[in-house]
């Protein structure tokens, strides 16, 4: 059961789909293993005879995988199609489908690469699923530092910094004595004029949103919002990171070095009421290699599932546009997979002929098992399947 676990995993984390698949094959596979060892068939002979199946499998599949193009959203979406099946996030497919190709679309690098990590996912409860949405840019879950600021801002150019806007306190402990009660007001000011210094220099840069990955204290807001700069504070790292890619813009670690250069843009940032809570929106980004999905639903259960669809079929999209390969489903390619493999077994002969046929026959567990959720005769089937597949059929399911 351990091993059963361990494979549905590492399924989830190379591909993410086809868990079922192959908990259902791995299954079958051990199944046809105990019948071999009750025919006093060695574990070492069923072993090198299942790895010599699998090598070859992986050769046949390279045969008669279809290669496609990155560009063919069509197929793309076909594709999508398939892993959303069968999760709760069939209802509005169509609708889906089209967001999770463009977003990984967006996020592809020039050289193939896909990231799904610069593809944000946000869920809020309330709408329907029909409701959920690609923003071309990031959606960040905060509000504004300060309500004077304005809430919306078009033709933005942004700032992300890492660095605090407030007072530093020093790292040596040092008393300072007072005498007269001017010193202690001159002291106060002092700190004050330090905070207006750094907000000036924001303002100087000419960026009309902050993005702040530390603390914004209240001087420093009031000098923001007398500017009308638009300040989040303590945004979440990864989030600034995937602004970064989705605005262009230069993470700034200190405030004295900031150029106009540094700044990103975007052509509206905003802060919208979801659900209840406040969320700003960063969107109408030029180029964005960075985006944000909200998810909606009526219920929590029912955004969870999507989640997990949509992370599926995110995965399932961006392995496809790496590899650029994909096969029939239906239990097409296992149908042929088997057959071809009880042919290889003819010509490796001996007991190991009897492991590879084991294997063969194993792959054939997942059109019987179509048919038998369909409520089709399994045996029919197959045979009609195999039939098709001998009369060079390959994409027969």
């Amino acid at each position: 059961a351990k091993m059963m676990v361990e494979v549905a995993k590492t399924q989830d984390d190379e591909v993410g789909d086809g868990t079922t698949t192959a908990v259902v094959i791995a299954a079958e596979l051990l199944r046809n293993a105990e019948d071999l060892l009750s025919q006093k068939v060695h574990p070492t002979v069923i072993a090198e005879g299942y790895r010599l199946a699998t090598t070859k499998a992986l050769v046949i599949l390279d045969v008669f995988a279809i290669a496609i193009k990155p560009s063919d959203t069509v197929m793309l979406k076909k594709i999508a199609e398939t892993a959303l099946t069968g999760k709760n996030a069939e209802v509005s497919k169509d609708h889906l489908c089209d967001i999770l190709v463009k977003a990984v679309g967006f996020v592809t690098d020039p050289d193939g690469k896909v990231d799904i990590g610069h593809i944000n996912v946000e869920k809020k409860v309330g709408g329907s699923v029909d409701d959920t949405n690609l923003i071309e840019g990031m959606a960040i879950d905060k509000e504004r530092a300060h309500p004077g600021m304005p809430k919306s801002v078009t033709n933005a150019k942004i700032l992300l910094l890492n660095a605090a806007l407030e007072f530093k306190k020093t790292e040596v402990n040092a008393t300072i004595k007072i005498s007269s009660p001017g010193q202690a007001q001159a002291f106060l000011d002092e700190e004050e004029q330090m905070v207006h210094t750094m907000v000036d220099k924001v303002v100087k840069s000419g960026s009309t949103v902050v993005f702040c990955q530390k603390g914004i204290d209240d001087v420093a807001q009031h000098y923001l919002t007398k500017a009308g700069i638009f300040a989040v504070r303590r945004v979440k790292k990864s989030d600034i990171e995937n602004l970064a890619r989705a605005t262009g813009a230069t993470i700034v670690n200190s405030i004295d070095v900031i150029t106009p250069g540094d700044l990103g843009a975007a052509g509206r940032v905003e802060e919208k009421k979801l659900s209840g809570k406040e969320m700003i929106y960063v969107s109408e980004c030029k180029d964005p290699k960075a985006v944000s999905i909200i998810i909606r639903g009526g219920s929590e259960h029912v955004i969870d599932e999507l989640e997990r669809g949509m992370h599926d079929a995110l995965m399932v999209v961006s392995d496809v546009v790496k590899d650029k390969k994909i096969v029939a489903g239906g239990g097409a390619p296992e149908v042929e997979l088997s057959l071809q493999l009880r042919r290889y077994a003819s010509t490796v002969g001996g007991r190991i002929q009897l492991a590879i046929e084991a294997f063969a026959s194993a792959l054939e567990i997942i059109p019987r098992s179509i048919a038998e959720n369909a409520g089709l005769d399994s045996i029919d089937m197959i045979v009609a399947i195999r039939a098709a597949h001998e009369a060079g059929n390959r994409t027969f399911g």
